[in-house]
């Protein structure tokens, strides 16, 4: 069993580490119902921590599949005025948001993907102005995950359900860096400073582009846009409020050119995307935009997913991951983003965040557009990285330097 200690922890390092609630500030928390025990504990942690108010927002797998079962497309495409006013009110407050993710991979996997499309497009469309409330770190935000025994059972096939959750929260725990007789925040901060070694490395070379290849079959070429910038483990929101959006996290992300792309690019992990398992895939690349594509599962949701808008078939961040990271070295292959995308280097189709280009918070969408960040409704994290991955920063005179090799960095930052 997972002592109480540990959670409480987790709880703390998510609420204080994590979202950084301030003294007086709104902390809004979306979890599956599920997870209610643990829910507590952050909620709990969110009021010793100095949050004014905690709110709590549920949601069901389970539920959503059955209202996508039987309910008409019409009916679920509706975004109810109460629910824009609540969004709104949040942002008025100056919120910041806990993410709680439970859920179970393939769970749509029987569901019709049109339908599927149509209602997140709606509702996406509905709620678009407040996208930029995180994108744009207007306000902090963190995303952690705890198991659920369905979760569990598709990362440890072999094993009891109580068996594969107790399993499954041991590897989660790890990868946060909560260890026996050790301060997780202390063990964070330290992280952090090594994450931000190497953005700093990056940042003065000021790259044109970067090649990426592999014996798996990636043969790519990513433009970086003008006046980018390199992010990675803590953040700082537009109020100056450090936090960390990601627990786990491993990389180092930038800003992609939107029309600089070219090439082919060969997944080496499964996406779950909307529910649906896209398993042993590949996209090309040409002027940035993808053109062609092919996996061996869920195809469809993969179209879907590159089809979603105008932007989804263009890249909106670039990440590097080494191999000796944690995740990556527990050789788990954990069947959700958060944790599988800090395994491996990857890409992101769709929405870039405008903190990876200087000066951005005094730029409109169209001057971003012109310095080569890509806008859509949807920003999906795909994993490409691998144990023999090389990747050559090119300048912009075409001087070459290879920096990461064998899949992992080989610099002194």
């Amino acid at each position: 069993m997972i002592s109480e200690k540990c959670l409480r922890q987790y709880a703390e390092l998510a609420v204080r580490l994590g979202v950084h609630v301030q003294k007086g500030q709104l902390l809004v928390i979306k979890a599956q119902v599920d997870s209610a025990p643990f829910v507590r504990l952050c909620v709990e942690e969110g009021y010793r921590a100095g949050a004014g108010e905690v709110v709590v927002l549920w949601q069901d797998d389970q539920l959503t599949k059955l209202d996508y079962d039987y309910a008409d497309t019409a009916v679920l495409q509706r975004v109810p005025d109460w629910l824009v006013a609540r969004e709104q009110e949040f942002v008025d407050r100056g919120y910041c948001i806990l993410n709680i993710d439970s859920s179970i991979p393939g769970i749509m996997k029987d569901v019709d993907q049109q339908k599927v499309q149509q209602v997140v497009a709606a509702r996406r469309k509905a709620l678009e102005k407040f996208q930029n409330y995180t994108m744009a770190n207007e306000g902090q935000w963190s995303i952690i995950a705890i198991p659920n025994p369905e979760w569990a059972l598709k990362v440890f096939p072999d094993e009891t359900p109580e068996a594969a959750v107790e399993k499954l929260w041991n590897a989660i725990l790890a990868s946060v860096r909560i260890q026996k007789d050790q301060d997780p925040i202390a063990l964070w901060e330290k992280h952090n400073q090594e994450l931000s070694a190497h953005n700093d490395w990056l940042n003065r070379q000021q790259f044109a582009s970067l090649h990426f290849k592999n014996q798996k079959g990636t043969d790519l070429v990513v433009e970086l846009a003008e006046g980018h910038i390199w992010e990675g483990g803590c953040e700082k929101s537009q109020h100056g409020v450090v936090f960390n959006p990601n627990m786990p996290t491993e990389e180092n992300f930038t800003m992609p050119k939107r029309t600089g792309v070219q090439g082919r690019v060969q997944a080496t992990k499964p996406l779950s995307y909307q529910g649906k398992l896209i398993q042993n895939f590949w996209i090309e690349f040409e002027q940035g935009k993808a053109v062609r594509w092919h996996a061996e599962e869920e195809e469809a949701a993969l179209a879907s997913l590159i089809e979603f808008d105008e932007g989804s078939a263009y890249l909106g961040e670039v990440a590097l991951i080494d191999v000796d990271t944690p995740i990556s070295q527990s050789g788990i292959l954990f069947y959700n983003t958060l944790f599988d995308e800090n395994a491996s280097c990857h890409l992101a189709l769709g929405r870039a965040y405008p903190m990876n280009m200087e000066g951005s918070q005094d730029m409109s969408e169209e001057e971003m557009k012109a310095k080569g960040c890509n806008f859509s409704m949807v920003h999906v994290d795909f994993m490409f990285g691998s144990d023999d991955m090389q990747i050559t920063g090119v300048h912009a005179d075409g001087t070459e330097v290879v920096f990461f090799k064998d899949g992992k960095f080989c610099i002194e930052a």
